[in-house]
């Protein structure tokens, strides 16, 4: 129905689309072909040998990104499948991975973690992560398989922790005169229940949950960075660092730019320094280069009006490795 709708009215959907874009809040474009397969665009070098360039961007997260006339695939979908394509090609020898993300559920930020590790395990492929403005959170979580961790200069990451969100509308129901009964065949079937006030029981149910998250976070980042005792309690905190304290500690390698992570990643695959870059994209920009955004970029092709609101919007409720100061941004 919206499709006829904007296609039968193009003064709309072009006024729609001009006008949300002078906004400065929304993402969007006109006309595309949503759900084309990805192609590999080559991005620099012409030596033998493959360096795969992948984005990790945004709200990390198992659901699909809503927009006003159409979804785009999820984190996990996107880069699941970009990995899929990884293993027919073995030219591919060193992966890199641009990590721009505050973090996600705890649930996507894992399923990251066990691709990449699966993958590096299963081709032998070398790794290396390179953080970008921020990757705190599962932002860091997905980083951890990497052979080599690169920061920024100004990278924002730990924040190596769990939070677990609870939107509640209690109070601004009882000022409107609004209530929900609720039938429930056990005492704890509501818990979490943004209608009504956590009990006690709740709470602890929840503080538990969110310690064995928790550990299982820290567990991960002892198993791969062999940290300090001092500095896994300093990192236990769950605060966030920037590149040269996150150094410090162990929970990075080195401060660097992409293209140090690049030449990183060709050092450890044993490839020339002309090896070619490439990445997976749906539509091939004239443009594009290692900061274009992920494989989903359009490369300057408009296509079908698409809002991706989810920085103007709470999260769901649930468990969360997220560095929330950073998710409005």
């Amino acid at each position: 129905m919206p499709r006829r709708i904007l296609a039968t009215c193009p003064v709309l959907a072009i006024t729609l689309a001009a006008a949300l874009a002078l906004s400065g809040c929304v993402n969007v474009s006109i006309f595309g072909k949503p759900g084309e397969p990805y192609k590999e665009q080559k991005l620099d070098g012409t030596g033998s040998g493959k360096v795969l360039l992948l984005s990790v961007d945004g709200l990390i997260s198992e659901r699909e990104r809503q927009g006003l006339v159409r979804t785009r695939p999820s984190t996990v979908q996107e880069l699941v499948a970009q990995l899929k394509l990884a293993r027919k090609d073995k030219d591919i020898k060193a992966v890199v991975l641009k990590i721009d993300s505050p973090g996600g559920t705890t649930t996507a930020s894992d399923i990251l973690y066990h691709e990449f590790l699966a993958y590096k395990d299963e081709t032998k492929v070398k790794l290396v992560a390179a953080m970008m403005g921020v990757a705190a959170s599962g932002g860091y979580y997905v980083a951890l398989p990497a052979d080599h961790i690169l920061a920024h200069p100004t990278t924002i990451t730990g924040s190596v922790g769990v939070i677990f969100l609870m939107p509640r509308l209690a109070g601004l129901m009882e000022k409107i005169g609004v209530g929900v009964d609720v039938s429930k065949s056990g005492t704890l079937k509501d818990m979490g229940s943004p209608f009504r006030a956590a009990t006690a029981e709740e709470k602890k149910l929840v503080d538990a949950m969110t310690r064995a998250q928790a550990t299982r976070f820290l567990e991960l980042v002892q198993k791969h960075r062999h940290l300090e005792p001092a500095a896994l309690g300093i990192v236990s905190s769950a605060r966030v660092f920037d590149a040269a304290e996150a150094k410090d500690l162990g929970l990075i390698d080195s401060v660097g730019y992409l293209d140090d992570a690049l030449d990183k990643a060709k050092g450890l695959a044993g490839l020339p320094k002309d090896a070619t870059v490439m990445t997976y994209r749906r539509h091939a920009s004239a443009d594009g280069t290692y900061y274009l955004p992920g494989a989903e970029a359009e490369g300057g092709r408009p296509a079908v009006i698409n809002l991706d609101l989810g920085g103007l919007l709470p999260p769901q409720a649930g468990m969360y490795y997220l560095w929330t100061p950073a998710y409005t941004q």
